[in-house]
């Protein structure tokens, strides 16, 4: 006979005690110490549901001899009950663990390959002009007061070439596009877009088509907003009479009282000309 009959048997013995209250109760002694002398696993102890029915017995028995076994019965079967589930969550967290070391395994490689980026090679040219434009270029990049990137040649070669494949050609275009980025590179109230052509906070691909409004120093970014917003208060831009505006000072009277005009005098790449007249004096100047 197996364990798990013999449980099975001793459990239905028990159950008649339980529901015959005027039953023997040494007998139910005698088949807890047969319980307790089994060796019972976690298993057994599912499939026969001993568990409920020696409880039950303690519970409705007076006898101390009884009450003192089943506890001890079902607290020795808890106590399977605790380890199942302790190797269970060990089992769990180890897997967990393997998991954890393998995606920080898979983040740290991924991440020194982020961290060394493949650098693309700029082709080198013989043609006269383009080395021209490169020279200009590094020339207005060597400007910037800063070691983030000392690899100022590199930098304007790509931006040299970035520009030159737009237009496959150095012509007109070309040479305007050129000019645009020196004359911008250059500017001495522009150091924040050096900065950021060196650090490769600008690639050299964004920085090739830039237009004159994103590249343009504070200055004349805050001036733009100006013109823009007192166009807008007279819900009107003036071609003739222009716009009035006490942004610019005559340099003859010394007063404010101006008006401006905004023309594309140059490329689209360039930024506009602005046009002031003053209204005290007459006199006409230009602002680039």
């Amino acid at each position: 006979m197996n364990v798990e009959h013999e449980v099975a048997v001793l459990a239905k013995k028990l159950d008649k005690i339980v529901s015959d209250a005027h039953s023997n109760q040494d007998v139910a002694v005698d088949l807890l110490k047969t319980l307790k002398d089994l060796p019972i696993t976690l298993d057994v102890l599912q499939k026969t549901r001993i568990g409920m029915t020696v409880n039950v017995l303690r519970k409705s028995s007076s006898n101390s001899e009884i009450q003192t076994i089943s506890k001890s019965l079902i607290k020795s079967w808890k106590k399977l009950l605790t380890e199942k589930e302790s190797s269970s969550k060990e089992g769990a967290n180890n897997g967990e663990k393997k998991e954890k070391s393998g995606d920080t395994k898979n983040k740290t490689e991924n991440s020194i390959k982020q961290e060394k980026p493949k650098k693309k090679s700029v082709p080198t040219t013989n043609d006269d002009v383009r080395q021209k434009c490169r020279e200009m270029l590094a020339n207005s990049l060597s400007l910037a007061n800063s070691e983030t990137s000392k690899d100022v040649e590199s930098i304007a070669a790509a931006l040299e070439h970035c520009i030159y494949e737009e237009f496959k050609d150095t012509n007109a275009k070309y040479k305007a596009r050129i000019r645009s980025r020196v004359s911008n590179l250059r500017d001495p109230k522009n150091e924040k877009l050096r900065e950021a052509v060196l650090s490769g906070e600008i690639t050299p691909e964004r920085m090739a088509k830039m237009t004159a409004e994103e590249m343009a120093n504070d200055e004349i970014k805050t001036l733009r907003k100006k013109f823009t917003k007192e166009a807008i208060n007279d819900a009107q831009m003036a071609v003739t009479a222009g716009t009035p505006t006490d942004l610019f000072k005559c340099g003859k009277c010394q007063k404010r009282h101006c008006t401006y005009t905004q023309v594309q005098t140059r490329s689209a790449d360039e930024p506009m000309t602005t046009f002031v007249y003053c209204q005290e004096c007459g006199n006409r100047w230009k602002f680039c």
